[in-house]
């Protein structure tokens, strides 16, 4: 998050042993257990967006028909890869 966007508190509730990890992770980054946190919920956001837009992908491939028989793909993996299948 790039400094002077606007920000709001949120309150979250963690096992102590997390909340004691993300702090020893912090301390050890010379970092804020809110910067750590901050970058983890980035992340996720992230990673859950790409997801789901590639999930949405998929089912619209699938509703026209544009799909591969499961088969022929492990098949092609196997090849790929060498492996007996």
């Amino acid at each position: 998050m790039p400094r002077g966007w606007p920000t709001e508190s949120i309150m979250v509730r963690a096992a102590k042993n997390m909340v004691s990890e993300i702090d020893a992770l912090a301390a050890s980054m010379d970092r804020s257990r809110n910067d750590l946190v901050v970058q983890a919920l980035e992340q996720y956001l992230q990673t859950n967006a790409w997801q789901m837009e590639k999930i949405r992908e998929g089912l619209a491939a699938a509703r026209e028909g544009s799909v591969v028989v499961a088969d022929e793909v492990f098949s092609g993996i196997a090849a790929k890869h060498g492996w007996a299948r």
